[in-house]
């Protein structure tokens, strides 16, 4: 069989225990933690909250809106990233906790961004020119941890057509 050129892209997340974490990560996951609670999923049931801080400090946070028109429904961190970027344009996202709970309230779940999520947060990244740590938070209370999207999402369209 004939050799191609193979494009390759290693992609590394940490798993950090909740008490190797600064307050600043702490509060921001337990922010999104509160959002988690608040979440209009009548639907799936499945809630996720989200936080972030921005360059200056402030903080934020936003869950899942779902509507019985499934597509219409918006992730908690494609609104948060909107809400923040809507109101405050020129402050860059630094760091963005998520939280998730099971569609049957047996406990938390552990949660990625979902696509569109990935894509939105890569559009931030770009537009800043600097990478928005990511904290998902786990049920057995451990953080994993990407340093930018790209541990998420390899091969953006940005990537590719450079």
């Amino acid at each position: 069989m004939k050799e191609y050129q193979k494009i390759t892209h290693t992609n590394t997340l940490q798993v950090i225990p909740w008490n190797d974490l600064d307050a600043k990560r702490k509060d921001l996951i337990q922010l999104a933690t509160k959002a988690v609670d608040l979440a209009y999923a009548p639907y799936s049931n499945f809630r996720v909250g989200a936080a972030v801080v921005l360059e200056n400090g402030q903080t934020f946070w936003a869950n899942n809106q779902e509507n019985i028109c499934f597509p219409v429904g918006i992730c908690a961190e494609r609104l948060l990233l909107g809400y923040t970027h809507a109101n405050h344009p020129d402050q860059k996202p630094e760091i963005l906790a998520i939280v998730a709970k099971k569609a049957d309230n047996s406990g938390l779940a552990t949660v990625t961004p979902c696509g569109l999520c990935r894509q939105s947060i890569s559009e931030y990244e770009m537009k800043f020119k600097k990478p928005i740590e990511i904290l998902m938070y786990r049920p057995d209370g451990t953080v994993l941890q990407a340093d930018g999207i790209d541990a998420l999402l390899p091969f953006k369209f940005e990537d590719l057509n450079q």
